[in-house]
């Protein structure tokens, strides 16, 4: 059976001063009405029953993920005790899922990523699982056609067609880290490298075998885990073994070192919405290349983007060129456009500052 693992925890710190610790991007509008957690769930339904949906988040967020899925079973809401990057919370997920449905197939999807259109997603992941039918022991994951250079991706290099005889599935060269302008340029140019969308699907007990033979740090404590759940110690194991797990993604700790990694030519639209820029991408420029998205006057205002959360309160600008200017209750945020980076600089100042409330 199909089982989507959601993950939901990251804390959306480009977004700021939208995106706040309790309330991240994936727990926001910023795509469409409904928010980007809601959207992932939606798009994986009907393959995905909201039973058969997992998410895993951290403790400060778990009650608005709740309550924004609230036909998902509260105890497939999984809270991480800390951050330990992508390879135990799939673990953590997966051991979960085998407690339901031994054969379960697993669809990782993040929270707060675009995809369009829902129909040619959700064929995709109906041909990923065809393969891992067909090889129960494959790890199959997405790969992006790159439309620019881009430096902010991880790429993979396609190798040989699969032996199935399609031309949208093939094993996996090589995974490349982000590279710089020259280097994204040539990928662009080879044709044979896609963007690492993040998005999987495996056998739940395919990955922890995987985890096992690599990572055995990860795999001992996830055993432990495994043997407690359902037992009154099952909590107080989560926040004994968890934060000692590695911090390691799953592409570092599993597949960059597997051979039975196949890569499907995504055929629809993703955008990964990592910083505001991706408004301009999602909702298109006007004829002075702003995005707007709040009531707003401006004289000589050029390419920026300019947002609020209050549809009382009116944003005026003179002269601004190329500038990104967020506006909500508490905060107010006018950075460049080409700087977008420095705003993870600005909430760690935030921070130390003592302006936590901010945050």
């Amino acid at each position: 059976m199909l089982h989507s693992v959601v993950m939901a925890g990251g804390s959306g710190t480009r977004f700021w001063p939208q995106s706040r610790k309790t309330l991240p991007k994936q727990l926001l509008p910023l795509a469409g009405e409904a928010t980007m957690l809601q959207q992932t769930s939606a798009r994986n339904a009907p393959l995905i029953s909201p039973e058969q949906t997992w998410v895993v988040t951290n403790a400060v967020q778990a009650d608005a993920t709740a309550a924004q899925l609230p036909d998902v079973p509260r105890a497939n809401i999984l809270v991480e005790p800390c951050g330990r990057n992508t390879a135990p919370c799939i673990g953590l997920a997966a051991i979960h899922l085998l407690r339901q449905d031994p054969d379960a197939v697993m669809l990782v999807v993040p929270a707060d990523h675009v995809i369009r259109p829902t129909e040619t997603f959700q064929k995709a992941v109906q041909r990923a699982t065809d393969v891992v039918a067909n090889s129960p022991e494959t790890f199959v994951l997405f790969g992006v056609p790159p439309t620019f250079p881009s430096t902010g991706f991880g790429y993979i290099e396609r190798g040989g067609s699969l032996s199935d005889g399609t031309d949208d599935a093939y094993h996996v060269a090589s995974f490349r880290e982000k590279p710089d302008r020259e280097t994204a340029t040539g990928f662009l140019d080879a044709g044979c490298y896609y963007w690492n969308c993040g998005i999987f699907v495996w056998r739940a007990d395919a990955i922890l075998r995987a985890l096992e033979a690599q990572q055995p740090n990860i795999s001992r404590r996830l055993a432990t885990l495994r043997e407690s759940l359902g037992t009154p110690d099952e909590e107080a194991a989560l926040h004994r073994e968890f934060p000692q797990m590695t911090s390691i993604s799953i592409d570092h700790a599993v597949l960059e070192h597997a051979e039975n990694v196949a890569v499907l030519e995504a055929p629809f639209e993703w955008d990964d919405v990592g910083s505001w820029h991706a408004l301009e991408r999602l909702m298109g420029a006007d004829e002075n290349r702003n995005v707007i998205d709040a009531p707003h006057c401006g004289v000589d205002t050029t390419g920026c983007i300019i947002r609020s959360t209050e549809q009382e309160h009116l944003i005026g600008t003179i002269g601004m060129e190329d500038c990104v200017i967020v506006h909500t209750a508490d905060a107010t945020l006018v950075a460049r456009k080409d700087d977008e980076n420095a705003i993870k600089q600005l909430v760690a100042l935030i921070e130390e500052r003592g302006y936590d409330r901010f945050l």
